[in-house]
């Protein structure tokens, strides 16, 4: 095993589907609550509070999981690449797409909320969804001095040894005391309230290492993880259940910390499980992931034109706005992707 010994991890680009898929699915819903609009949400005006019941379940692990993914492909890109490479790669991926999103895509979605409610239209560059890109990028930065040590030392025998222990699943237990000990002395609250706060710029670190950690790994580390998948699936389920039950208090912290943790162990064994065969629409999927990503508030601010003054349920309203955005989304990407100068600026390869 060394730094350049891989094959391509198909389960991780299925996660990372189904991850943005949910995250698209997750908005809506915020649309179809009556607290959305606190948050900057436009909110229909038919409600569905039993749709936030799924949701909460959701609401521990979708973040904090796309942070470990991220780890993962930052790990699996470091093998082909040298850390200047790297560093090049991430600015061009990951960097340039925050940077286009915080002066363009954000604005727009903004200007389709503001002329939804018939307010003024006063220009505003804001970092808005996107915020995780920007973390990302800094925890690149944070782990290249790492990077740098691992590339200089990729064929010694003392790193063969390293990661050779790394693929022990005693070390699974190393991030969930970590996201224990950081809400501990952090305290959010609500423990959901990632976007720009110190409470999910810690939290994203610590998944973001524990996602290159489990990807260094190898094979070793994501077949037991697949082998003690009930391990991880039946606390989790037990865990939300509880939480669930008690909804009108909050749990300590720790307790949804450890909830979230497991829930991420949970769709990486299943993923490793049943999604780990060459699939091209996954692959397809996948690289269409992140532009839609991009792209999708706008879509569903302007679908909120489309559904929220029909006179139907809002359970179909929610049906017709998810299936609108993403449908949008996949169309606009089919575009982008054929125009040289526009990838770049979504994330995809130039």
């Amino acid at each position: 095993m060394s730094v350049k010994t891989k094959e391509r991890r198909y389960d991780v680009d299925g996660l990372r589907v189904i991850a943005i898929g949910l995250l698209i699915i997750y908005h809506v819903a915020i649309c179809f609550q009556p607290w959305g609009g606190m948050i900057g949400f436009i909110t229909a005006k038919k409600f569905w509070p039993e749709l936030w019941w799924p949701m909460s379940m959701l609401n521990v692990w979708r973040i904090p999981l796309l942070f470990l993914l991220s780890g993962m492909g930052v790990y699996f890109s470091m093998q082909s690449r040298s850390w200047s490479g790297l560093l090049l790669e991430r600015t061009k991926r990951i960097l340039l797409p925050f940077l286009f999103g915080l002066f363009v895509i954000v604005p727009v979605h903004l200007y389709v909320r503001q002329a939804y409610y018939d307010s003024d239209y006063v220009y505003h560059a804001d970092p808005g969804h996107l915020w995780f890109l920007a973390n990302i990028f800094i925890y690149v930065l944070l782990v290249l001095p790492l990077i740098y040590v691992l590339k200089k030392n990729e064929n010694s025998t003392r790193l063969e040894g390293i990661l050779k222990r790394i693929s022990s699943p005693i070390l699974l237990l190393i991030p969930a005391i970590l996201l224990v000990v950081e809400v501990g002395i952090l305290q959010p609250r609500p423990f959901e309230l990632y976007a720009r706060t110190n409470h999910g710029f810690v939290l994203g670190l610590i998944c973001f290492l524990a996602g290159m950690v489990i990807a260094a790994g190898g094979n070793a580390l994501k077949n037991k993880i697949v082998n003690m998948r009930y391990l991880w699936l039946v606390p989790a389920m037990l865990f939300f259940l509880i939480r669930m039950k008690v909804i009108v208090l909050y749990l300590p912290d720790w307790v949804v910390a450890v909830e979230s943790y497991l829930w991420m162990l949970t769709l990486l064994s299943f993923g490793g499980k049943y999604l780990s065969a060459k699939n091209n629409t996954i692959r397809y999927l996948s690289e269409a992931a992140y532009p839609v990503y991009i792209l999708h508030m706008i879509f569903l601010y302007l679908g909120a034109f489309l559904f929220f003054d029909l006179n139907i349920n809002a359970p179909l309203q929610f049906v017709l706005l998810v299936l609108f955005t993403l449908a949008s989304c996949m169309i606009t990407y089919e575009a982008i992707r054929r125009v040289k100068w526009l990838r770049p600026l979504f994330g995809l390869k130039w």
